[in-house]
């Protein structure tokens, strides 16, 4: 006799749970493995660089098969601009998507209390990287201010959307759905180690502005949103990753996307855009 199946309707609030548990999977991983590192000094560069792109995979392994896993603004946005992704869902998804950073950064920030206030008791510029970027990571040296944090945003942020494009185009090299949160993931190292040094790689509005404000909620204050020179910059990870994910996405389909041949199976659809309605997995009573 046949187990009769059920399939169950896909919501927006389901959509909604998916984007905060996998935005909150990457922050956990992320701003966990620094909060490791500046205060005990238990890893380095390379090793935060790491932890990020596996954070990232984990975390579109958690929300990829409700939404695409998009777990940053600057990706909903931008496949709204060229994929065809509703854009009645782009606030609820960055919503949804601030507070499982938020979340997860309260998580870490509880769990490192006591070694964060030995390592900086006033709770000041000196640690304030665990939680948010900074320009030159907070380094006065380097000479980047508001706007090089800026620009290099902008720069990083459309190299993480060119590749995303090409990475889920059907019609491009594209890895098998299994392995696209892996290929993910290694952009992120990538991106960390080459572009990390200017302004920390947010690269995603809902990293940066989530975490900075649990930091401000306990006990860091008002400065959590400036520099180290006393400059406004929490605007700058939110303005920065949005414009860089528009570039990515307008250079991807201009240099690249607009050759490609289009497959009969794909014909009436937008090319390499992610499901916005995946199929509804059969469930048994």
């Amino acid at each position: 006799m046949a187990m009769s199946e059920t399939v169950k309707a896909k919501t927006l609030l389901g959509e909604m749970s998916a984007e905060f548990a996998g935005t909150m999977i990457l922050i956990l991983f992320g701003v966990g493995v620094v909060a490791s590192v500046v205060p005990a000094a238990t890893g380095n560069h390379d090793s935060i660089a790491w932890a990020w792109g596996l954070g990232v995979m984990l975390g579109v392994y958690t929300a990829g098969r409700m939404t695409g896993a998009h777990l940053n603004p600057a990706v909903t946005i931008t496949l709204a601009l060229f994929r065809g992704f509703s854009w009645r869902k782009v606030a609820p998804y960055a919503l949804a998507q601030f507070l499982g950073a938020f979340v997860a950064a309260l998580i870490v920030r509880w769990n490192y209390n006591d070694a964060l206030v030995r390592f900086d008791p006033g709770l000041t510029i000196k640690s304030q990287g665990v939680f948010s970027t900074l320009p030159g990571n907070g380094n006065p040296n380097l000479g980047v201010g508001v706007w090089g944090g800026l620009l290099d945003q902008i720069i990083g942020t459309a190299i993480l959307l060119f590749v995303i494009f090409a990475v889920i185009d059907l019609r491009n090299t594209s890895p098998g759905v299994n392995l696209t949160p892996l290929i993910i993931g290694l952009l992120v190292v990538a991106i960390g180690m080459a572009w990390g040094a200017l302004a920390g790689y947010a690269i995603n509005p809902a990293r940066d502005f989530g975490p900075r404000l649990a930091s401000a909620l306990t006990g860091y204050g008002g400065g959590a949103f400036k520099d180290q020179f006393g400059d406004y910059y929490f605007w700058v990870p939110i303005v920065g990753p949005i414009i860089g994910g528009a570039i990515g996405g307008f250079l991807y389909d201009l240099l690249v996307g607009r050759f490609l041949p289009i497959a009969e199976e794909e014909e009436g659809e937008r090319p390499g855009r992610l499901p916005e309605e995946p199929p509804a997995r059969p469930t048994n009573p």
